[in-house]
């Protein structure tokens, strides 16, 4: 399945903002202490994951779509790559190390990459209540949800980088040595540490201009984030400024800036 416009992303995205409504509700009936485990790679897994991906499959299985799903808590990274040009990528729960510790910085992410590009995207945060999403080319907008209810959509965009007074958001969890040497080209920046994908959002919705990631991610950790920075107006690129590649061996991500203002990307030097 390819060659997706941007009426059938926008159906999709509709699909897609049910179903991690519903995973919301799994998390919030999942303890954040109960059945913590160490994945291979060292990072935290809860019985709150299990029970939002569970969810997920189970929704976009149901709308019978012929592509790929790639979720974080079943890929299999062992030299694992996507062959097919269209495909979902999942992280049921983004930002485990937030809701183990009782922070609101946890998130849901569901990204369609249509051709090789991120083409639509959902970033839903149960704690906060709230909803982000977009279709690039069609715009991108932001929701409040309650006991499964959702408030009128209100449109969001990215904002021009200002002269001055430049706000960057960084990974409360995950900020390496090869950022912070980026980050001192600005010594006046103010810096928000947040996270999981919503530091995204906050780009996204004009409340930030930078989001930099300088070490490694994965696909999904990227890919709906991507979707609805571009959908705003902004743009996802890695640190020369060159496209980023889905898909490709390991699932990995190797750095990428966030930036609200596409006419003034910031590329490491």
């Amino acid at each position: 399945m390819s060659n997706f416009d941007s009426a059938a992303c926008a159906a999709l995205l509709e699909e897609m903002t049910a179903i991690s409504i519903a995973a919301a509700e799994a998390i919030r009936g999942s303890l954040a202490d109960s059945g913590v485990r160490l994945k291979a790679d060292g990072s935290p897994v809860t019985a709150a994951d299990e029970a939002a991906e569970a969810v997920i499959r189970d929704g976009l299985a149901r709308l019978g779509l012929p592509l790929p799903v790639i979720s974080e808590e079943s890929a299999d990274l062992a030299g694992a790559s996507i062959a097919a040009p269209s495909f979902i990528l999942v992280d049921p729960l983004d930002g485990t190390r937030e809701f183990i510790a009782g922070r609101d910085e946890y998130a849901i992410n569901i990204g369609l990459v249509a051709d090789g590009a991120p083409a639509a995207g959902v970033i839903t945060a149960p704690a906060l209540g709230r909803i982000w999403r977009g279709v690039v080319g069609r715009g991108a907008e932001r929701l409040q949800f309650s006991a499964g209810r959702t408030s009128p959509p209100e449109r969001i965009r990215t904002r021009p980088r200002p002269g001055a007074d430049l706000l960057v958001m960084v990974s409360r969890s995950h900020l390496d040595a090869r950022t912070e040497v980026y980050l001192k080209r600005w010594p006046g920046a103010r810096r928000v540490a947040s996270g999981s994908a919503i530091k995204f959002c906050r780009v996204a919705e004009g409340g930030a201009d930078l989001y930099p990631r300088l070490g490694p991610t994965h696909d999904w950790d990227v890919a709906a984030g991507h979707a609805i920075v571009a959908a705003a107006g902004g743009c996802v690129v890695g640190p020369t400024g060159r496209p980023l590649a889905y898909g490709s061996a390991g699932l990995k991500i190797p750095a990428f800036l966030a930036c609200g203002d596409p006419t003034d990307v910031p590329a490491e030097a």
